[in-house]
């Protein structure tokens, strides 16, 4: 469950850069198509219990089914932070998006705004079962940032949720015996 929690958190922060806000408007939450990740989640598990020996299998999902399941996601852990993550799928592993971060309930350094909304663009780099994302811009609204500003979020977001905090350019463990991703245009496929 670490690792996935882990993945959620790298999605989200993958999600944000370059495009701007209006790339992410009146796009909606479908719970069918959410619970259709959390199906092919279900199946990856029940595939991966019957042991090697099976050969590389792969599922896609497509933008709109990630974003769904990130938006189910962010409903069902009640998140109080991160409010919205809404991605964009290019080809080659080129990624963008936008997080939407909440953070007005909270003791804050006097540094960070309470509510924020982050684009960025990079690469998810996969190697030897782990994924990272290098990312190529970050901006907090249409200002351009380093990434530290993001890494000092996250940070504080982790300690507000008691979870082990990590950095943007960190390499995390794929779950579910997930063994590499590509993108397409709009999907991504994963295999395991």
């Amino acid at each position: 469950m670490k690792g996935h929690r882990y993945l959620f958190w790298i999605t989200a922060v993958t999600a944000v850069l370059v495009c701007g806000p209006e790339v992410f408007a009146g796009e909606e939450y479908s719970r069918e198509e959410a619970l259709r990740v959390v199906r092919s989640i279900d199946r990856v598990l029940q595939e991966q219990e019957k042991g090697p020996g099976r050969g590389i299998k792969k599922i896609t999902l497509t933008e709109s089914e990630l974003n769904s399941y990130i938006a189910f996601r962010i409903e069902e852990e009640r998140s109080d932070i991160m409010r919205e993550l809404r991605l964009k799928i290019h080809p080659e592993n080129k990624i963008e998006g936008k997080i939407y971060v909440d953070l007005r309930k909270q003791d804050l350094p006097k540094l960070l705004r309470p509510e924020m909304n982050f684009y960025f663009d990079g690469t998810l780099e996969v190697r030897s079962g782990f994924v990272r994302i290098k990312l190529h811009s970050l901006y907090l609204e249409s200002q351009k940032i380093m990434p530290e500003l993001l890494n000092l979020v996250i940070e504080v977001g982790s300690k507000i949720q008691n979870t082990e905090p990590f950095r943007l350019d960190d390499w995390f463990e794929l779950p579910y015996g997930i063994k590499n991703i590509e993108t397409g245009t709009g999907c991504a496929a994963f295999y395991y």
